[in-house]
């Protein structure tokens, strides 16, 4: 028979609370360990929930956690045959009706598969929810009020300790990035010549703003001998720490293949077969080369896919530098090569451009194009470079919808020919 005395009966009460005290301050002091030995997240779920299913003798729990804009199930304790709720996606009912506190299931209009369980605890960080606990076959000696309220505190320690470890693997990686940045903007800017031909024979300007910290532009000139130079202007598909990678490589490869001292269709061939050998055609350069003798005024170039240079005499019509082949590194060899041949007379301005300069749009979605870009040169073309350069980037500026939040990097080289 049942003991009736009072005082046995109320003996009884409290070391039943004394024994649920014991298993919920084993279960805080088993989750709060894991968290200081730095577990993975998967693991500190694995351990909540052994820890609630063994200590408070909670035989069902099922976890959702807000991942970005999802809810992902992340604890799904159920045995065999009964449902995984990690092929389940968490209804917008039990959203809808749990946001403040501990909700009783009952009532919701849900599938079988989530009759057994019995409350739904909405588990928060800083006020707002980012998890549902759902539980179900508590103990009889374990109130469902008690269980709740005990729940919703170890759940938050939990979810506060993986929000912590998300946002310090967040840092971990803004760091990384920012160094990483730091380290391809080093890089880019040493790829750039430090001083530009200017002489009595001819003078160099460029300008570049790249769109991003580490743009995809790359330009270069580089003395072969006393009399020639080689000039270049080129466009990586990409951008970002690989375009710079890229670059480097081209660059490396360009002034190994000047120093041998072999010919433009030589050096095209090579960086073709090396950008092709590092990419595997996944990407590509568009780049014009050019190598001017002094004594002569004879340019040999090469045009890769790249927009046309636009040469402008002292006087008749303007021409465009289009001898050449296809972009380099989209494939092991190149199908065709011409290498261009030209007289540069006197007084003439070369314009090598990459296609941020041209491709601006206007509110109402005209192009600024080739056309407004020869029209300032017509007007322009005795203006010293710089001043000519200030002019084209002021010009685009005012033309452009965004202003001066340009959509791509903007790349301008330009020779006269004395």
């Amino acid at each position: 028979m049942p003991d009736s005395n009072p005082l046995n009966l109320e003996i009884q009460s409290l070391r039943k609370q004394l024994l649920r005290k014991q298993q919920e301050l084993s279960a805080l002091l088993e989750i709060t360990q894991s968290i200081n030995l730095d577990m993975t997240e998967e693991a500190l779920y694995k351990i909540f929930q052994f820890t609630v299913t063994g200590q408070l003798q909670i035989r069902r729990i099922v976890l959702y956690m807000r991942e970005e804009r999802t809810w992902r199930c992340v604890i799904s304790s159920f045995g065999h045959q009964l449902a995984d709720f990690r092929k389940l996606a968490l209804p917008d009912e039990i959203i809808d009706s749990c946001e403040e506190g501990p909700c009783p299931m009952r009532g919701l209009p849900l599938g079988a598969e989530w009759q057994k369980l019995e409350t739904i605890i909405p588990v928060k960080n800083k006020d707002e929810v980012v998890g549902y606990l759902l539980i179900g076959s508590v103990q009889e000696d374990y109130a469902n009020e008690e269980a709740s309220k005990f729940l919703e505190t170890l759940s938050n320690i939990l979810v506060g300790a993986i929000e912590n470890r998300r946002l310090n693997r967040q840092r971990i990686s803004a760091a990384a990035m920012r160094k990483e940045i730091e380290i391809a903007q080093e890089v880019q800017n040493l790829l750039f010549p430090s001083k530009l031909p200017n002489d009595a024979q001819v003078a160099v300007h460029a300008s570049y703003v790249p769109h991003t910290a580490i743009g995809g532009d790359y330009y270069d000139v580089v003395s072969i001998d006393k009399d020639r130079f080689l000039f270049c202007v080129a466009d990586v598909s990409g951008k970002g720490v690989p375009a710079s990678l890229l670059m480097s490589n081209f660059q490396a490869g360009l002034r190994t293949l000047l120093r041998q001292n072999v010919d433009l269709a030589t050096i095209v061939h090579e960086l073709n077969h090396l950008l092709f050998r590092n990419s595997g055609g996944e990407k590509f350069i568009t780049v014009f080369f050019g190598i001017y003798n002094r004594a002569t005024r004879h340019l040999q170039y090469v045009n890769a896919g790249h927009n046309d240079p636009i040469l402008v005499p002292d006087s008749g019509p303007i021409q465009y530098l289009k001898e050449g082949t296809v972009m380099l590194g989209i494939m092991e060899k190149l199908p065709m090569l011409t290498v261009g041949e030209t007289q540069m007379p006197p007084h003439s301005l070369l314009l090598s451009y990459t296609d941020g300069l041209t491709e601006v749009f206007d509110e109402a979605g005209a192009e600024y194009g080739e056309e407004g870009l020869i029209r300032l040169m017509t007007r322009n073309r005795y203006l010293p470079l710089s001043a000519l350069h200030k002019e084209m980037l002021r010009e685009i500026e005012d033309f452009s919808a965004t202003k001066n939040q340009f959509a791509d990097d903007i790349t301008i080289l330009s020779c006269r020919f004395k």
